[in-house]
């Protein structure tokens, strides 16, 4: 049971980890997503991170998988 609450308080992401998040899934560059954030390339860094520790996965493909199919960040199609 502890490991359930465990992985619910790790999984919910801060405003900023979601907006770089999007960035991500947009296919933006670290220095994109510093620059449209407006924030360093090294706080960038450590948002992704902490998203990576927060999912489970090991980079930025793998993170927007999971957001995508987990339904964190909803993906705007255009039909």
């Amino acid at each position: 049971m502890y490991y359930y609450i465990y992985m619910e308080s790790i999984n919910i992401l801060t405003l900023r980890e979601t907006e770089v998040l999007s960035l991500i899934i947009e296919g933006k560059s670290n220095p994109e997503i510093a620059e449209k954030l407006c924030i360093s390339i090294h706080t960038v860094k450590a948002h992704i991170d902490s998203i990576y520790k927060k999912f489970g996965v090991h980079n930025k493909v793998q993170a927007a998988v999971y957001a995508i199919l987990h339904n964190i960040i909803e993906q705007n199609t255009k039909i």
